[in-house]
């Protein structure tokens, strides 16, 4: 069962508070699963699920996204501020050791988490981005993120999604309304519009986008580290995914057909994947 939880964390002009779920038993070995960059926590439901038999499952709404709260100035939108909240996040739950799944953002700061000394990530799961974060892909993302679209109603918003999101792969009807209700924001007249805060593309709107080099983080894990990666990526490219397991930790790849940026960890194959590795 899911359980709903929030605490505060500090920014530089005060502090925020961070929601999470939660799931399994409290006394369970920990998976923190960190979202991509438009996502929430609720978008790790399905593999929660599955896993909270055998762990206990926190799924962070990373600032600025679902039920946590939005930065006054949106500028701190970062991985600066994104790895200081989880260092808070594991500080409030009082756990030295987890296994880590991120997606897309959350990966780049699980590849963070992991390269620093005496981390706290025991293993990694990389869902879909790498080392080399292509300025195309970023391009792409940056047309859609924090336009603040509103929709009149749940199936307008849903089909929004559904374009968006397409790279997911062929979720089910069921799947995309769970990701709609999930991700919606209602306001008091009614209108729908995703549950982030727009301010979010500021920093990517700053500068120029250029293709992002982080290998220099990829060669300083050492942890037991996954990697996932869909077919029709545009993010993480097949020649970045193949150094990826020769460099650094030397990581598992296991690529999914007809999937694009990025697995939504929802089809049970994806979930039986992540499931057999975190059981290692």
């Amino acid at each position: 069962m899911m359980r709903s939880r929030s605490f505060r964390a500090q920014n530089q002009h005060g502090d925020h508070k961070l929601h999470y779920t939660e799931w399994g038993a409290a006394e369970a070995p920990v998976v923190l699963c960190i979202h991509g960059l438009t996502q929430n926590a609720r978008s790790f439901d399905t593999l929660a699920e599955n896993l909270a038999p055998s762990h206990r499952v926190i799924c962070l709404d990373v600032v600025g996204r679902g039920e946590s709260d939005w930065l006054s100035e949106p500028m701190e939108y970062g991985f600066v501020q994104y790895v200081a909240d989880t260092h808070a996040l594991l500080a409030h739950l009082q756990v030295d050791q987890i296994d880590l799944v991120g997606t897309s953002m959350g990966g780049i700061i699980g590849m963070f988490l992991a390269a620093q000394p005496a981390t706290p990530v025991r293993r990694l799961v990389v869902n879909d981005v790498g080392p080399i974060v292509p300025r195309a892909a970023l391009a792409r993302i940056r047309d859609y993120v924090g336009t603040d679209p509103n929709f009149a109603d749940m199936k307008s918003y849903e089909d929004y999604l559904r374009y968006i999101w397409s790279p997911f792969g062929d979720l089910t009807d069921e799947q995309w309304q769970h990701l709609a209700v999930t991700s919606a924001r209602i306001s008091p007249s009614g209108q729908i519009s995703p549950n982030y805060d727009p301010g979010i593309r500021e920093p990517m709107m700053a500068g120029p986008v250029e293709d992002v080099d982080l290998w220099a983080f990829w060669d300083a894990i050492s942890v037991s580290t996954l990697v996932l990666r869909g077919a029709r990526s545009d993010l993480l490219a097949p020649e970045t995914a193949s150094q990826m397991t020769r460099r650094g930790p030397k990581a598992k790849l296991v690529e999914f057909a007809g999937v694009g940026h990025a697995p939504a960890l929802m089809a049970e194959d994806q979930i039986d994947v992540v499931r057999r590795f975190l059981a290692t």
